[in-house]
Parts: C-alpha cells; structure tokens; sequence
C-alpha cells in the first residue's frame, strides 16, 4: 500500500520597515549596517537624506522593505514640504515603523508625531542610537524614560556604527514581518535607479568639502551614463541656486570642484565595482528649492 506524503510549502513573510527619526541619528548608518552595504549616504551634517531610498533584503523565506527617510524638520522651503511627504508616505505603508533617537533625546517635541507614535496599531520600535557615546547608566535610564513615553514601543539600544546589537535588531524585525508575498524580484536591492546613486555619492562629496548653506543649496543630476564591460562613463551636472554659488562650488582654478571630483569617481568605483569615467559641470538654477515645476523634475514630488 502506497502512501503520499504531502510536503508542507514553508510560508513566505514580507512586509514594509519605516525608519523615522530627527535628522542626524543614524537612520541612514542604520539601513547601511542592516543591509550590510552603503546605500544612503551618511555624513555628520544634517539633512543628508533627502528622498525615501528603499533597501530590499532578501532571504529564502522572507523579503524585508527598509525605508530610510529624511530627519523631521519643520518646513522652511518647498522642497523641505517634499521631504516631510515622504516621511508622512512612509507611515502609511509601514507595517513595522522604527522610531530612532539618539542617546540624550528625552522628548518628541512634535507633537502630532507623538501621539501618532503612541496611538499607531502599527507595531513601533524605538532604538537608542549612538550608545558607544554613553555609559551603562545613561543607556538604562534612557531605556526606563522612553519605556514611559511610548509604553506600546519596544525599546532597543544600538550602535549602528559599530554594529552594536544589529544583528539581533534584524533577527527581530525578520521574526516580525507578517505573511506575505514577494514584492520585489528576489535579486532586487532597492528601487532606486543607478543615477540616483551616482547623484547622491557627489552630493555626499559637497556635503563634505562645503560648509554653511552651499551643500543644502546644491542639487546634482547626471546626464549620461554609459557602461560597458570594462568602465562607466558618468556625466553630471551640479546645479546650484545662484551664480556666486558656482563660483564657491568650482573654487579657485577649478580646484575645489576637482576635490568633488576625484572623491566621487573613488567612491563610484568602489559602489560599482568598475572603472570610472566621470564628468562634472556646474549649472544655475534659480530657486530650484522653491520651484515646484523643478522639485517634481528632480523627484520630490509624484
């Protein structure tokens, strides 16, 4: 007598993960050390992240949405609207929202994130980040404060640039993510396009070489990219708000926009693995920041 032995389909789990935060504290550092790769860009300004930059990982039975998102920030300017839309956006889909603060924050000062935070069904993580800044005692009572603010969140410390309970964050975030299906190809990292991280790693480059207003005043597009086996060939243009601002931005000789450069082309290389051919121009455009004809171009808004 035969038996048929029915094999039990392992179940698929999926679901998108919202990393919210103020600006500078380490959401970005965070989704780099979960992904085990530089997706975001990360210096020690704030504001670096402008858009909603997806980072997809993937396993056999699971497929993890990681959603870095800009620091909240009251608006001053258009294009600040478009950013905290993307962090309003990112609520919405989330079915798990990462709440990050870095150690020493006591408050949310915004108070319809607050209570949004408190009252959300979504299930909220709070990570207090930058600890290897601190001590034992200031982690615990930072711990018991936000355990009374939030008391639905989980609290978890970390170190996400050391790497400080980051592989057993993403064992929890895996053993939360509910049923589901693929959403994305399995062999896909993110949803967004090569230019854009090539726009990103110079604008990462300004923002390190440039103080004051200069690198918030600064949008980068590039023109042309062409690969084949052995090299890429980039073109790109910096677009700034105002014609001094050019002047700032090339620098005595074209000395300052050749720093931008070489610093770009090396960190390009490294993020694609090729050669490198790069091209960097300097253009105005006039209010860019305010122009939402120009926004809706470069990609804040839908």
């Amino acid at each position: 007598m035969g038996y048929l032995c029915l094999m039990q389909k392992t179940k698929h789990h999926s679901g998108f993960i919202s990393i919210v935060g103020n600006p500078n504290v380490g959401k970005s550092t965070l989704m780099n050390a979960l992904m085990g790769m530089k997706l975001s860009i990360t210096t020690h300004k704030a504001q670096t992240t402008r858009h909603r930059i997806l980072g997809i990982l993937n396993g056999e039975n699971y497929q993890m949405i990681l959603s870095d998102t800009p620091g909240i920030i009251k608006p001053a300017y258009e294009m600040q609207n478009s950013m905290m839309s993307f962090v309003k956006e990112s609520f919405i889909d989330a079915d798990l929202i990462i709440y990050m603060i870095a150690i020493g924050e006591t408050q949310i000062r915004d108070e319809k994130l607050y209570n949004r935070l408190k009252s959300n069904k979504t299930p909220v993580l709070v990570l207090i980040n930058k600890i290897d800044n601190s001590n034992q005692e200031q982690v615990q009572k930072s711990v018991k404060d936000w355990e009374n603010l939030l008391p639905n969140a989980l609290i978890y410390p970390i170190s996400a640039l050391t790497g400080f309970f980051v592989k057993e964050l993403l064992k929890i975030l895996i053993s939360k993510l509910p049923e589901g299906p693929e959403y994305f190809p399995k062999d896909q990292i993110t949803d967004k396009p090569e230019r854009f991280f090539v726009n990103e790693t110079i604008r990462s480059k300004i923002l390190e070489n440039y103080e004051k207003e200069i690198p918030y005043s600064v949008e980068v597009q590039t023109e042309e990219f062409i690969e084949d086996k052995k090299m890429i060939r980039i073109k790109s243009v910096i677009l700034v708000e105002r014609e001094s601002q050019k002047g700032i931005i090339i620098g005595h000789k074209g000395n300052k926009l050749k720093i931008v450069g070489s610093g770009s082309r090396k960190s390009l290389q490294s993020f694609f693995e090729k050669k490198i051919y790069l091209e960097l121009y300097v253009k105005v455009s006039k209010n860019w920041r305010s122009n939402i004809s120009k926004l809706r171009h470069f990609g804040y808004r839908k």
